[in-house]
């Protein structure tokens, strides 16, 4: 999290921030800065020696894990070299919010409360750049923040495309709106640079992987067991953190077996297969939808 240093505005230093307690919800859209104030936000409350989580709630162009997930971390903001001392990743199963909005919320939750469970403080959640009223990005930042409950929305706009969601509530008691400018540091990224980004990420997940011959029908899958070549599933624990990702290379429906390839090292602790609506190449990690 400590990264390079950013170009902020004089109205971001301003901020009291060491006041902040709860939820803290970044809001805009794409190549507003979310990430760059979520981080800023970070690095505030860590130097108050306020324990802060981290909240990647974007699954397409993720910050703290492969794409088609949401992840959580504390201690990104104190150490370049010795990781998170705690972090969690929920799959969505999809690089978009669109289709995928209840997996989303849902994960988004799990993740802010298993952060304070961990000693987070303060929860700096970055959102999705999904806006769009008609794309139900309205509904997707109401939801979120009827069930995390903010103390803080800050809205970062070029023009005035979040008063639909910012302007009922300032007239609100349940949560405060800060609006912020956006930093002069902020590059618009064309879809090939997202589609890059992604694939940098993919590729790094699977760095160490192999392939591992998985008997389906000894673990439950969710939502059926439906094992299409190159599609994107995630292992599971007990309690549906991600252990790793894995890419579907073949099945058997007769021995009810899938070759699949995955970084996870053993099967131990896997209770669930979740599949994904991707299909991931394993050579170029370039992706699709299903």
């Amino acid at each position: 999290m400590p990264g390079a240093e950013i170009d902020v505005p004089r109205a971001w230093i301003q901020l009291p921030v060491e006041e902040w307690q709860g939820t803290v919800m970044v809001v805009g859209a794409p190549d507003t800065g979310k990430s760059t104030l979520a981080r800023y936000l970070c690095r505030r409350l860590a130097a108050a020696s306020v324990s802060t989580a981290y909240l990647d709630g974007d699954p397409g162009q993720s910050a703290l894990g492969p794409p088609a997930t949401v992840g959580a971390a504390i201690g990104l903001a104190t150490s370049e070299d010795e990781g998170p001392r705690w972090a969690e990743r929920r799959f969505i199963g999809a690089v978009s919010p669109r289709g995928h909005m209840l997996p989303l919320v849902s994960g988004t939750v799990r993740l802010a409360e298993s952060a304070r469970s961990a000693g987070a403080q303060v929860v700096v959640h970055d959102t999705s750049g999904l806006v769009d009223p008609g794309q139900g990005g309205t509904a997707l930042k109401l939801a979120e923040i009827a069930l995390l409950r903010p103390s803080v929305v800050v809205g970062l706009q070029r023009g005035s495309e979040l008063e639909v969601l910012l302007l009922p509530l300032r007239r609100s008691r349940r949560t405060r709106v800060v609006d912020l400018p956006l930093s002069g540091a902020v590059a618009r990224r064309d879809t090939e640079m997202r589609r890059a980004h992604r694939v940098a990420q993919f590729r790094q997940h699977f760095a160490a992987a192999a392939t591992t011959t998985v008997e389906w029908g000894r673990l439950a899958v969710l939502p059926s067991p439906g094992f299409r070549r190159h599609r994107l599933l995630a292992f599971e624990d007990v309690e549906g953190v991600v252990l790793a990702l894995g890419i579907v290379l073949s099945s058997d429906g007769r021995r009810r077996q899938a070759e699949v390839y995955t970084p996870l090292a053993s099967l131990g602790s896997v209770d669930v297969m979740r599949l994904g609506d991707l299909l991931v190449d394993p050579e170029t990690f370039e992706d699709q939808p299903l």
